[in-house]
């Protein structure tokens, strides 16, 4: 019997859209405070959707290199998990840890063998492991683009690190994904939209079930 694998719907602003992820079955539900992003949330709105999700479902706060108040602010607001998506080093994972006393998911981009060796040291100071395509060199934010990575890659990473998939993950892509890589959990936020930070319903719903067949 394989483990539960653990969906997570990430880039979520809405109240609706929530309850759909909730309703559709997802194991987490993820939101973004990062303004350069189309799924910018402010504080205040992710404290109402943690607010409402509380009990339900675990939820998840993304932050770009968070200086010492946001993080404080965000911990606050009593959420699960917070993701780092941007470029903190271990030690800077491990302080955001243990001020916010909040267990940390850290995002990793991967676009070559160097940086899936360089999942390890991580590994270690993160309670989990998201790995994400590379962004292109001069793009404006380090994730939700909609591209994935080159999974072969993923043979040459220590098979006792676990790990969640994300990067470009569709409805039509997740099973195969999790089929050929064997992530213990997977991630979306731009392949359920209809547009740039535009969550569509039925995408999220199709994405859960097709996970979960595959799995």
């Amino acid at each position: 019997m394989a483990d539960p694998l653990v969906i997570k719907i990430c880039g979520i602003k809405t109240p609706d859209i929530l309850e759909t992820a909730i309703a559709a079955g997802a194991d987490m539900v993820g939101f973004v405070h990062f303004s350069r992003s189309p799924r910018h949330a402010s504080v205040e709105q992710i404290g109402d959707l943690i607010s409402q999700a509380r009990g339900r479902v675990q939820t998840c706060v993304l932050l770009v290199n968070p200086d010492n108040s946001c993080v404080a602010e965000v911990a606050a607001l009593g959420p699960d998990w917070i993701q780092l998506h941007g470029p903190e080093t271990p030690n800077r994972i491990e302080a955001i840890r243990a001020e916010a006393g909040v267990e940390i998911i850290k995002a990793l981009p991967i676009g070559s063998v160097a940086d899936v060796a360089n999942v390890a040291q991580f590994a270690t100071v993160a309670d989990r492991i998201l790995l994400d395509a590379k962004p292109p060199k001069g793009a404006d934010r380090p994730g939700g683009l909609g591209d994935t990575f080159d999974w072969g890659l993923l043979e040459a990473l220590d098979p006792s690190i676990p790990f969640m998939l994300s990067g470009g993950l569709t409805p039509q892509t997740v099973a195969d994904a999790i089929t050929t890589v064997r992530p213990f959990g997977v991630d979306v936020s731009s392949g359920v939209e209809r547009a740039p930070g535009v969550k569509d319903k039925r995408l999220i719903e199709a994405f859960i079930a097709n996970a979960r067949s595959a799995n």
